[in-house]
């Protein structure tokens, strides 16, 4: 299977990478539709649906977001091994959170609810796995996740104070194809 063309759901699965570099060719409304389509087809809880969709495709906008969720996380991150190599990342001036990527689709939980973060994550897999299925690049964002839950992540967003954005998903057409990841064997405890 080739990166783009089509394929069978084991090939998305198996082929689907986190892509951090992006050509500045647009993806389109209609694609974009199709991918939060594919969303909303995904499991939730008591059929719920607890989720909206914020697509933003304003560059200057995407180029804010990223420069003050870079300074919220700096502001934030506790001290530590892992966190010291994201302070060093996130200083960097160069270092765009989004990488530039030409979409952000921000899955949010419309209320709170018991099930609403999973319900989201649900919906962001299907919707990285129908970007995969597109020929598009996909990642989700965790340095962005904090800040767009403050009130002026909110605001910049256009969310409502109750809302909870759970998956910032950037989408675009990757450079090159991502490099295959390596997996370790699963754990597993068989009962019974």
């Amino acid at each position: 299977m080739t990166w783009g063309g089509k394929m069978e759901l084991r090939d998305a699965i198996a082929g689907r990478r986190s892509v951090r570099a992006y050509s500045g060719q647009v993806v389109d409304e209609m694609t974009l539709r199709r991918l939060i389509d594919a969303a909303v087809l995904a499991p939730n809880a008591v059929n719920e649906q607890p989720w909206t969709f914020t697509v933003v495709r304003d560059a200057a906008l995407l180029d804010s977001i990223s420069a003050d969720a870079k300074a919220h996380l700096l502001a934030t991150l506790a001290a530590g091994p892992r966190t010291d190599g994201f302070r060093a990342v996130l200083g960097e001036a160069a270092f765009h959170i989004f990488y530039h990527a030409p979409a952000l689709i921000v899955i949010s939980a419309t209320a709170p609810g018991p099930w609403v973060v999973e319900d989201c994550a649900l919906a962001a897999a299907n919707l990285m796995l129908a970007a995969y299925g597109e020929g598009l690049g996909s990642c989700w964002i965790g340095f962005a996740q904090s800040y767009l839950n403050t009130a002026p992540g909110k605001r910049a967003l256009g969310l409502p104070e109750a809302c909870m954005p759970v998956a910032p998903i950037i989408v675009g057409h990757a450079k090159t194809p991502p490099l295959p990841a390596l997996r370790r064997a699963p754990e597993i405890h068989w009962l019974g």
